[in-house]
């Protein structure tokens, strides 16, 4: 199992932030761990294309659930294939929050990706008043049993868990709160999709950056990050790409 690291760039980037993946590339042009970025949507054919016959993997930040229809404003599995996509976040607590999005509609989405040939990166996470209550696990437990597809397998499943507070706020769990919940979740996937759960990357994201990336990837069943804002510079991103290669 090869590890991942994979950026979400959020709603940020243009055509020329297309640099930092030149960058990018030249910097790593054959990394001991899988490299991915998820631009916004405006930018993924113009970056696979760049990536194209490189180490780079390309992904999308969503998808719809159906495969086409009257959904203005929405991306089908088919378009983001189109345009190159190999993977695709879902259920990202950004989506939760500012979209309402159920357990139940991340399925969908993620049953979709699946069915199209994509992997589908599931995000799980508590917020904060849910963790200093003591409820992460439960929390996590919940959204993991309600998220993944039907179908599930290493080759097409990731699991990403993001604890809310932790996002862009320069906070992170501790280490041993790290491996708690990345065991659990082994566990838990285990449960679901037996002997396959061996082989599913299970991320860990949250203010992860240069600085703390080693530290994290050195905690058992951490398979790998997911980025935010260090993915946007080809510098710091290859630095965590370095750092989950030396792993």
């Amino acid at each position: 199992m090869k590890k991942l690291a994979a950026g979400n760039w959020k709603m940020n980037g243009t055509r020329a932030s297309l640099a930092e993946v030149a960058a990018l590339l030249a910097a790593h042009p054959a990394p001991a761990c899988e490299m991915l970025l998820c631009p916004p949507a405006t930018l993924i054919a113009q970056m696979a294309d760049a990536a194209r016959g490189s180490a780079l993997l390309v992904g999308a930040q969503d998808c719809h659930a159906k495969p086409q229809g009257a959904h203005t404003g929405d991306i089908s599995v088919a378009m983001l294939k189109d345009a190159g996509a190999t993977h695709v976040i879902l259920g990202h607590s950004e989506r939760r929050t500012d979209r309402g999005e159920t357990d139940e509609l991340v399925r969908a989405k993620a049953e979709a990706a699946v069915d199209a040939g994509l992997v589908a990166i599931v995000c799980i996470g508590e917020t904060e008043a849910e963790h200093d209550a003591g409820k992460t696990l439960a929390v996590i437990g919940s959204q993991i049993d309600g998220s993944i597809p039907g179908g599930a397998t290493a080759a097409n499943l990731v699991v990403a868990y993001e604890p809310v507070w932790a996002i862009g706020t320069g906070r992170t769990p501790t280490l041993a709160e790290i491996a708690e919940v990345h065991s659990f979740l082994r566990g838990r996937l285990r449960g679901l999709i037996g002997d396959e759960a061996e082989g599913v990357r299970i991320l860990y994201g949250g203010s992860v950056k240069p600085s703390n990336a080693g530290d994290i990837f050195a905690v058992p069943h951490v398979d790998g990050a997911l980025v935010g804002g260090a993915s946007l510079k080809a510098a710091d991103f290859g630095a965590i790409v370095d750092a989950l290669s030396a792993a």
